[in-house]
C-alpha cells in the first residue's frame, strides 16, 4: 500500500492528485521550484521540498533532484502528473530503481510510445492506422505538419504551407522541442485540415484486463494546444465509437500497457489515423471521470499498487465540457504577474492551480485552471459552463476567458461542427473586435469610486464626493477611454445603493447589480485599476489620474516586449532594412517561441537586447524607422 506520495509536478495537477490522496488517507509530498514556494499546492500538501532554481531544466525536469526528494521526504511512491517528466522511461526506470512505486505505465511501454516515430512504427505493426512520413529534406507535399517525436501539447509543432517555409519552421521546432522535451527530434506528416482530433481513455491493469472509457472531442486548438474538449464526441457515432475503442486496445496491448493512458486520433469523416499515445493521465481527464462517475487518479494508485480492475467500466451518463482558462491575451501571448481574484462558482468543477493573490510566473505553462460542466445533455453542459464562466471574478491577468464564451456560444460549436482549424483566421470563431464598456456598467464603477472617496475622507465623510454648496459643473470620473457622468445621473437611472464594493442601480424599472473591486490605489495614481463584474459580463476601467504624471517617452517605431522573456536569437543588426512583417527576434515565454516581426518597411536603427537577456513585459527591444530614410 502506498503511505507517502510524492507528485513529481505543480499546478493544478498536484492539487488534483493531493485531493484524491486526502480522500484515501496517502499522505503527500510536493515539490517546488523557487518561483512556486507560495503557490497553493506546496501550501496543500503534508510535506514540501525545493528545488532550488525557476528554469523547467534546473527543477521540475531534474530527475535525480525529484528522486532525492523522495529520500529526504520519506515517500514511497511517485505519481508524476502530466507534462515535465510524466512520459520520460528514463526517470520511471530511476524511481523504480530507487525502490519507490512508480504512478505510472511500465518504463519500456513509455519508452515504445516516447518517440512517436517509433511509436508509428509499433501501432502499424499492431494494426492501428497511422499517417505516413514525410522526409524532411524532400516531402513531396504539402501542406504538412513538422511535430516533435518526444512530445506533445502544441511545443515543437508547425504547419509548413510551402517548401520555402521547411527549413526555418523545421529549425524552430526542434529548438522548442530541445527547449521543453530536452530532445530536438522531430518528424513531418501529411495535414489533415478540418479533421477531428479525437481520443480514447485506456486503463489497464497488470492482470490483463483493458478498459476503453469511451472518446473525448479534442478538436478546438489554439498554437496546437486544446482549448475545449469534450465527452462523447458530437461527431462520433456507434460504429466509430468502436472503431476507435479497438484501435486503443490494440495500442495499449501492443506494448503492455498498465495504468492510464489516453490513445489520439486523427478523425476525418470515416478515415482514422493514429496521432500518438501520451502514456500518462491527460489534462483533460475530467470529462471522462464526470460522464463515467471515476475518480481516474484513485484506479492508478489502486493500479500502481497491484488491484485488478473490474471486467468492465461502468457506464457513461451524460456529457461532459471542458475549458482550460489560461493567463493570455487575444493572440495567445501568455501572461505573468498577480492573479487579483480568482472566483468560480456556479454548478461546476473547478480544477484550479491558482487561487486569489497567486503569482503566474514566466517560466511555466499559463494555465491557471479548468473548468467542467456536466449535464444530462450537451447543451446543458455548454449552458452550465457558459454561465460560470462569464460569473467569475479574474482580476489582475488577462485571460482567455472571453475567448471561451465565444467558442462555447458559436452557432457552429453548437451544432457539434468542430475541427482542428476552428480557431484558425477565416474560421467560424472571429477575432474579438474591441467593445465600448457598457454605459451602466461604467456609472457603477464611478459610483463606487466616489464612494470609496468618501469613505477614505478624513472629514465629513457624510457628504457626497466633491459636494460644493453652489454646483458649477457636473460631477464625473474620467476613465481611459470613457467620460462618465455621475451627478446628475442619466434620465430613467436611480441608485438604490452604492458602496465602494457593490453598486444597484434601476433602470427603466429594472435594478443591475455590480460588484467592484480597486486595485492598486497605494500606488501612482496611473496603476489604479477597477473591475466590474455583474451577471451579464465583466469590465477593467483605468481611472485617469486629474493631475497627470510625467509618462516615460518612447521613441517611434520602438518594439515592445508582449510578455517577460528570455531573448532567444536576435536577427537583425542596426542599419539592417527589414521589411513588413519580418522576423526581428525572437523571445522564449512559458516553454513557446514567439516571433517578433517589423510592422513596417524600415531601417533598424536599434537593438537594445542580445541573445541570453531576460527582459520584461514592455521593455524596447528594438527600434524601427519606417520608411526610406
Amino acid at each position: 500500500m502506498i503511505g507517502r506520495l510524492l507528485v513529481a509536478n505543480r499546478g493544478e495537477i498536484a492539487r488534483r492528485v493531493f485531493r484524491t490522496c486526502r480522500a484515501l488517507g496517502v499522505e503527500t509530498v510536493a515539490v517546488f521550484a523557487d518561483p512556486d514556494a507560495d503557490a497553493p499546492h506546496v501550501a496543500e500538501a503534508d510535506l514540501a521540498v525545493r528545488l532550488p532554481g525557476a528554469l523547467p531544466a534546473d527543477t521540475y525536469l531534474d530527475a535525480g533532484r525529484i528522486v532525492a526528494a523522495c529520500r529526504a521526504a520519506g515517500a514511497d511512491a511517485v505519481h508524476p502528473g502530466y507534462g515535465f517528466l510524466s512520459e520520460s522511461a528514463a526517470f520511471a526506470r530511476a524511481v523504480l530503481e530507487a525502490g519507490l512505486v512508480w504512478v505510472g505505465p511500465p518504463p519500456g511501454a513509455i519508452a515504445a510510445m516516447g518517440s512517436k516515430i517509433e511509436a508509428k512504427r509499433l501501432m502499424a505493426a499492431a494494426g492501428v492506422p497511422v499517417l505516413p512520413s514525410l522526409d524532411l529534406a524532400d516531402p513531396g507535399e504539402f501542406p504538412l505538419l513538422v511535430k516533435a517525436s518526444a512530445g506533445g501539447g502544441g511545443r515543437g509543432m508547425r504547419i509548413v504551407r510551402e517548401a520555402g517555409e521547411l527549413a526555418g519552421e523545421v529549425a524552430s521546432a526542434r529548438r522548442e522541442a530541445l527547449a521543453a522535451f530536452g530532445d530536438p527530434a522531430v518528424f513531418a506528416e501529411p495535414l489533415w485540415e478540418r479533421a477531428r482530433h479525437v481520443e480514447v481513455q485506456v486503463l489497464a491493469d497488470a492482470h490483463g484486463t483493458v478498459w476503453t472509457l469511451g472518446e473525448r472531442e479534442c478538436s478546438v486548438q489554439r498554437r496546437h494546444q486544446k482549448v475545449v474538449e469534450e465527452c462523447p464526441s458530437p461527431g462520433v457515432g456507434a460504429g466509430l465509437r468502436e472503431r476507435l475503442c479497438e484501435a486503443a486496445r490494440r495500442a495499449a496491448a501492443a506494448i503492455g500497457y498498465v495504468g492510464a493512458g489516453t490513445v489520439e486520433f486523427l478523425v476525418q469523416g470515416d478515415r482514422v489515423a493514429f496521432l500518438e499515445m501520451n502514456t500518462r493521465l491527460q489534462v483533460e481527464h475530467p470529462v471522462t471521470e464526470l460522464v463515467y462517475g471515476v475518480d481516474l487518479v484513485r484506479l492508478q494508485l489502486e493500479v500502481a499498487e497491484g488491484a485488478a480492475l473490474p471486467a468492465g467500466p461502468p457506464a457513461p451518463s451524460g456529457h461532459a465540457v471542458e475549458a482550460r482558462l489560461y493567463a493570455e491575451d487575444e493572440r495567445y501571448l501568455p501572461q505573468a504577474g498577480v492573479l487579483r481574484r480568482f472566483d468560480v462558482g456556479g454548478d461546476v468543477r473547478v480544477d484550479a492551480g491558482v487561487e486569489s493573490g497567486s503569482v503566474v510566473p514566466p517560466y511555466y505553462d499559463p494555465m491557471l485552471a479548468k473548468v467542467i460542466a456536466h449535464g444530462e445533455s450537451r447543451a446543458a453542459a455548454i449552458r452550465k459552463l457558459v454561465t460560470a464562466l462569464r460569473r467569475a471574478r479574474l482580476h489582475g491577468l488577462t485571460t482567455n476567458r472571453d475567448l471561451l464564451v465565444r467558442i462555447l456560444t458559436n452557432p457552429a460549436f453548437a451544432a457539434g461542427d468542430t475541427h482542428t482549424g476552428f480557431l484558425d483566421p477565416g474560421g467560424p470563431v472571429a477575432p474579438a473586435a474591441p467593445e465600448p464598456v457598457d454605459a451602466l456598467t461604467a456609472l457603477a464603477a464611478a459610483l463606487a469610486l466616489a464612494a470609496a472617496n468618501r469613505r477614505r475622507a478624513p472629514v465629513l465623510g457624510g457628504l457626497p464626493s466633491g459636494w460644493r454648496n453652489v454646483r458649477s459643473q457636473p460631477r464625473g470620473v474620467a476613465f481611459a477611454g470613457i467620460e462618465v457622468v455621475y451627478d446628475p445621473l442619466p434620465d430613467g437611472v436611480t441608485v438604490v445603493g452604492a458602496t465602494p464594493e457593490r453598486v444597484v442601480l434601476e433602470r427603466d424599472g429594472v435594478r443591475h447589480a455590480f460588484d467592484v473591486a480597486r486595485y492598486g490605489e497605494d500606488g501612482p495614481a496611473r496603476d489604479v485599476t477597477v473591475y466590474v463584474d455583474h451577471p451579464g459580463g465583466h469590465a477593467e476601467l483605468t481611472p485617469l489620474p486629474r493631475l497627470p504624471e510625467p509618462a516615460e517617452h518612447v521613441a517611434p517605431g520602438s518594439l515592445l516586449a508582449p510578455m517577460p522573456g528570455g531573448v532567444l536569437r536576435v536577427e537583425v543588426a542596426p542599419g539592417d532594412r527589414v521589411a513588413k512583417g519580418q522576423v526581428v527576434l525572437v523571445l522564449e515565454a512559458m516553454k513557446m517561441e514567439h516571433r517578433i516581426t517589423a510592422p513596417a518597411d524600415g531601417v533598424v536603427s536599434g537593438v537594445h537586447v542580445e541573445t541570453g537577456r531576460q527582459v520584461e513585459a514592455g521593455a524596447v527591444l528594438a527600434i524601427i524607422q519606417e520608411g526610406n530614410p
